[in-house]
């Protein structure tokens, strides 16, 4: 049966051709758009398995950039149980590296304290070190950097040779290389001339790296932590801080759209105490909320599992906006199957009378025509996924520093598996039609 249907399609190659080339398009821009939210959550997961401690940040802040703690709280936080080392860190966007706009992919300082950087038993920067020294307590002070590669690649440079960042000239003495998208943006320094260069308060820092001590419960550790800073002065991170980001000298408008994206993203705040969401657009006055959620910590500490559980929010509103882009693609080529079908059996009504008249039964016409449409649906799904593979695969060549699509052996197989059963039941009902002719009608039409 699958012979004949092969050869009945193979008779009128152009319109096979044409149902054939709608499906792949279909099935290949399926591919390629879920590799995007594949690409995302490997991307996540891979980087922040890289990280085991917890970060610090203002109440709110979506990331280290946009939050401001005291500097004096590093030593409460260093003097818990548990806590292994602590290390203080400025966050600044550059905005210009050797007379080029740094717009996407995004670059920027982390300032750091080399000391408590040091003490660190394992760190992202310092265990992805593929060449040169990672900073020394000599560096205190100077320009001396370690950057990643990817950034080191694009302006063609190496170990001892020069950056200017923000109108600051580094030299270069490490690299490292994450293999991250998200980690792979920063050029590293002491965070005393990151504080300069970035005119940051001296008494303020972005955020800090808490590291637990061997054994230590990471949760029991945050929540102790959180507790300990109940009832300070709380400035929780809004929204309008990201005003500053839309200044000229940040990047103008593009930039301000970028910020207001990553606003949008964590529209909502946990809040450590209460566990209410409140909106950050909100003012956070007395008015809005209840005494008691002033009365939550000052600080707010996130682990892994945080970070990915909040991506995770996006991925899922990003897996339905590419759903229904692919079910447009989908329609179309399912309307053209079925119009290819329509189109074959209208034109072999005599032949399915003679078939009726020679003894076929209704269900040997309906297995014929709904494996020519399956055969059209296979070649479609396998002809797709291996055009979107293979699309993804040259675009993350093309754009390392940009890209991270992934489309896994499980996304092709559906993709094949899908396009196939999307050929079938484009011929479903082309099949019933020829199915219900009797075979005198069919040779009187014909």
């Amino acid at each position: 049966m699958l012979a004949f249907a092969f050869s009945n399609l193979l008779s009128r190659p152009a319109r096979s051709v044409l149902a054939l080339l709608g499906l792949t398009v279909a099935i290949a821009g399926m591919v390629g758009l879920f590799s995007v939210s594949n690409g995302i959550d490997a991307t996540i997961r891979k980087s922040f398995d890289k990280v085991p401690g917890m970060i610090a940040l203002q109440p709110g802040a979506p990331v280290p950039l946009f939050s401001t703690l005291p500097a004096s709280w590093q030593a409460e936080i260093a003097a818990v149980d548990g806590v292994h080392a602590v290390n203080a860190e400025v966050w600044q966007r550059i905005n210009v590296m050797n007379g080029k706009e740094t717009i996407s992919p995004p670059r920027f300082f982390c300032g750091t304290d080399i000391a408590s950087r040091i003490a660190l038993r394992s760190g992202v920067f310092k265990d992805s070190l593929v060449e040169g020294r990672f900073l020394e307590v000599s560096d205190r002070g100077t320009t001396n950097c370690v950057l990643s590669r990817a950034i080191a690649d694009e302006f063609g440079k190496g170990i001892g040779d020069r950056v200017v960042a923000n109108g600051l000239e580094c030299t270069i003495v490490g690299l490292y290389d994450t293999g991250s998208l998200l980690f792979d943006i920063a050029v590293l320094l002491d965070i005393g001339v990151v504080r300069e260069v970035a005119r940051f308060d001296p008494a303020s820092v972005s955020g800090y790296y808490i590291e637990p001590a061997v054994g230590a419960d990471v949760d029991a550790l945050s929540a102790e932590i959180e507790s300990l800073f109940v009832g300070r002065e709380r400035r929780p991170w809004r929204p309008s801080s990201l005003l500053a980001a839309a200044e000229p000298e940040l990047g103008g408008g593009l930039l301000g759209g970028i910020a207001g994206a990553v606003a949008d993203f964590f529209a909502t705040a946990k809040l450590p105490e209460s566990g209410s969401a409140v909106s950050l657009g909100e003012e956070l006055t007395e008015t809005a909320l209840p005494r008691a959620e002033f009365e939550a910590s000052a600080i707010e500490l996130r682990t892994a599992s945080d970070w990915s559980q909040q991506f995770d929010r996006l991925s899922g509103d990003l897996d339905l906006f590419l759903t229904l882009l692919t079910a447009i693609g989908i329609v179309i080529a399912v309307l053209s199957v079925i119009n290819t079908m329509l189109m074959s059996v209208s034109e072999r009504v005599i032949e399915f009378g003679i078939l009726k008249a020679n003894g076929w039964s209704r269900r040997h016409v309906l297995t014929l025509v709904t494996a020519e449409s399956a055969l059209l649906g296979f070649g479609g799904g396998v002809l797709g996924a291996t055009t979107g593979w293979a699309a993804t695969e040259m675009l993350n060549y093309a754009f390392p520093d940009r890209l991270s699509l992934y489309a896994g052996p499980n996304l092709v197989l559906f993709a094949m598996a899908f396009g196939t059963i999307l050929g079938g039941l484009g011929g479903l009902y082309p099949a019933v039609w020829a199915m219900r002719m009797e075979p005198m009608e069919a040779i009187r039409r014909g």
